[in-house]
């Protein structure tokens, strides 16, 4: 222990990680407002609420597919009415996907197209404009949605915990912008402030690249300001982003090789200096995964949570990404594929001694184009060439919106919201069960429960929506009493096949 006292000493000295961190094992658990202690968050891709829950909870069951019967005294969703069913205001009317059809076109979900596809709240445009096109792509794909028959895990799960019909894009939009709001709430403070089609006034409207990541290839962007993972690291709480296909296959001159699966959109702290990883480095240790001052600086592959959490290194906050098969966005992935994934980490977490005080959270970066009938509240207006929600140019007058950055910037434009709706799902013994929450609730509202629950409410600010938005509190009862509450379904069905 001497040696290890004269190297904390160091340590100390030099900020650096906790060089005896694996004898002495590890901080000790952050305070928390809640009885949560570990969150992990499923952030998968591309889907509106009603493509998955749109007839919640009554399901087809077809001869051969998994069937689903609603529990009794299911509540009532806000999904698709037999009017919207049969006499739709798009010239397209919602269909049923069957558990065959898994596997689609991509649809058109850029920032412009879905507002103009919403048509100042008429949503009668979506099946013309963001419908997939090209050689075997489904008649008004994006009219389409499944049931508990294919998406039979997401509908179980809902039904043994709580789901929200609420709950919005943070903006209109794609897959960067998503994950920007989920880990900052903010879109605005890109530098270079101005790329054509892809950001505007400073703020991101489209997919563009990180600055910070070998393996961008495309025109890059830094952004500036603060995410969660600097609040995390401000306090010495323990987190990271780990996705499926960020090890690199080589490094040429320092420079890390990417598979032609990585997708650098799908890690939002490669956009941030302070929380990057540019040459996508390894942790020194299974026992380092999670803290600051490793190499990999909380930027990791997804086998490394389940290595972590094996060799009893939970990590506080914990953000997961699927590796491309299995991440469902349409074209590369299915909802089958995404299942498996799902009710793999929750059947592996429910095995964990940390289950009663975990929570497990689903939920999407963007809809894809997908039909939904709900359009949220406009909470935050703007008007740039690239708005067209409430008219050419415009989603409402822009006059009220957030700022940004910098304190000139009275009102950053180009962040259209509330976006589409979209599914969330909370899995954890503290969840309300069998429960529909309808308030209103949006991609930064996870990043709000972090703050309240670990940070002391401290906000990102700097025109974040988080100063703004509801936490997702109302999903859990924290006043119950748990028992270990085990629901583990099968990865290829979605059905249970052990409940406690």
């Amino acid at each position: 222990m001497q040696k290890c006292s004269a190297l904390l000493a160091l340590a100390s000295i030099s900020l650096t990680l906790n060089p005896c961190l694996s004898e002495a094992q590890s901080l000790a658990p952050a305070a928390t407002t809640t009885p949560i202690k570990h969150l992990v968050v499923i952030y998968d891709e591309n889907i509106s609420f009603d493509h998955y829950f749109g007839t919640y909870p009554n399901a087809t069951n077809p001869p051969g597919e998994p069937a689903f019967t609603a529990s009794p005294n299911t509540p009532a969703v806000n999904n698709l009415t037999r009017t919207l069913l049969n006499a739709n205001p798009d010239s397209a009317a919602p269909f049923r996907l069957d558990r065959s059809e898994a596997v689609t076109c991509d649809n058109d979900n850029h920032y412009t197209d879905e507002q103009k596809a919403y048509d100042g709240g008429l949503i009668d445009q979506v099946s013309e404009l963001l419908s997939g096109t090209g050689a075997g792509c489904t008649p008004n794909l994006a009219m389409g949605y499944y049931d508990g028959n294919t998406v039979t895990a997401l509908w179980n799960y809902a039904q043994h915990f709580a789901m929200s019909d609420n709950f919005f894009g943070t903006n209109f939009g794609t897959t960067v912008m998503g994950h920007l709001n989920l880990i900052s709430g903010q879109t605005h403070g890109a530098t270079p402030a101005t790329v054509s089609g892809k950001v505007a006034n400073g703020s991101v409207i489209a997919n563009i690249d990180g600055a910070n990541d070998d393996c961008s290839t495309g025109t890059t962007i830094q952004m500036a300001g603060k995410n969660v993972g600097d609040l995390l690291n401000a306090k010495s709480i323990t987190w990271g982003w780990f996705y499926g296909d960020f090890t690199p296959t080589a490094s040429t001159g320092g420079v890390a090789q990417c598979t032609s699966q990585y997708d650098d959109h799908y890690d939002p702290f490669q956009y941030y200096a302070s929380t990057a990883n540019p040459t996508h480095a390894r942790p020194s240790s299974v026992k380092t995964i999670g803290f600051s001052g490793d190499p990999a600086n909380h930027d990791y592959d997804i086998d490394d949570f389940f290595a972590a959490v094996s060799a009893g290194n939970f990590p506080t906050v914990s953000f997961l990404k699927a590796i491309s098969i299995e991440d469902a966005h349409p074209g590369n992935s299915d909802p089958l594929d995404e299942q498996q994934f799902v009710v793999r980490v929750a059947n592996f977490l429910q095995a964990q001694p940390e289950w009663a005080n975990t929570a497990l959270i689903v939920l999407y970066d963007d809809s894809d184009g997908w039909y939904d009938h709900q359009l949220g509240q406009i909470v935050n207006g703007s008007k740039t060439s690239a708005d067209a929600l409430t008219g050419p140019g415009s989603c409402g007058n822009g006059l009220n919106a957030l700022p940004g950055l910098n304190p000139a910037t009275t009102h950053a434009q180009g962040r259209c919201g509330y976006g589409p709706r979209q599914p969330l799902l909370v899995i954890s013994p503290w969840a309300q069960h069998n429960y529909v929450d309808h308030s209103v609730t949006d991609q930064t509202s996870v990043l709000r429960f972090i703050e309240d629950n670990w940070l002391g409410g401290e906000r990102v600010g700097q025109g974040s929506f988080d100063g703004i938005a509801n936490s997702i509190t109302s999903l859990f009862d924290f006043k119950q009493t748990i028992s270990n509450d085990l629901y583990i379904l099968n990865e290829q069905t979605g059905e249970p096949v052990k409940t406690e």
